[in-house]
């Protein structure tokens, strides 16, 4: 009897074990859904050109559909991202990252943003899959940032490793990239495909899979010409 009791018990907790799970993914799927809409927001723009042509020769790609920045003298701001890798002629599955930094100096305003940070060169590819990447810390790593918006020359970026293509809402002073810290965030990783990935696994060796990442990576084919 204390074995039945303690099997009914058990089926009796499993529809509410599944249904946190369910909940602890679907903040990873609302980011991945942002990232579609964002890739089709700014690169189906009739400016994207630059950003387009560049994807076509990517490495990789990290898209932050939203990053927050707030601040008056004392700055601060953060979100969360996806990064996918070139595997063959499509996309690989997305590792997930934070986007975040801090900084002291004349600053005054509120800036909502999207970005997207597209890899051309296998050692920026490298620095990116590192647990933390720190733009502007790494002297051999080049990273040049487009305007404020998704069009303009793309001479800065010939030699450029990562390009960085914004999209702002609101009035900053004193905005920079430099000094913005990309951190993988492994256990978003684990609940978005249920083990243990990184983020070499995902965007170089293409291995996890989650079908609600599929319309990121055909959205990402349908730009690149894969």
């Amino acid at each position: 009897m204390p074995r039945f009791l303690v099997a009914v018990f058990c089926l009796l907790l499993l529809p509410l074990s599944a249904c946190v799970q369910s909940g602890q993914q679907t903040e990873q799927q609302t980011l991945v859904d942002r990232a579609t809409l964002s890739v089709q927001e700014m690169l189906g723009d009739p400016d994207g050109n630059d950003a387009r042509n560049l994807l076509r020769r990517a490495k990789g790609v990290i898209v932050c559909p939203r990053i927050f920045k707030a601040g008056f003298i004392l700055g601060a701001e953060g979100g969360s991202c996806v990064m996918s890798g070139r595997v063959g002629q499509g996309w690989s599955n997305p590792a997930f990252y934070g986007f975040g930094s801090g900084s002291v100096g004349f600053q005054i305003g509120i800036q909502d943003a999207q970005i997207i940070f597209i890899v051309l060169t296998d050692k920026g590819l490298q620095a990116l899959l590192d647990s933390q990447f720190k733009i502007g810390a790494d002297a051999s790593v080049a990273v040049a940032t487009i305007g404020a918006g998704i069009s303009g020359s793309t001479t800065a970026a010939f030699k450029a490793d990562i390009v960085a293509f914004s999209n702002t809402r609101g009035l900053f002073v004193g905005v920079s990239l430099d000094g913005s810290l990309l951190s993988s965030r492994s256990e978003w990783n684990q609940t978005y495909y249920g083990q243990p990935m990184g983020a070499q696994q995902l965007v170089i060796s293409n291995q996890g899979n989650n079908p609600g990442a599929q319309p990121l990576r055909e959205m990402l084919g349908r730009f690149s010409g894969g």
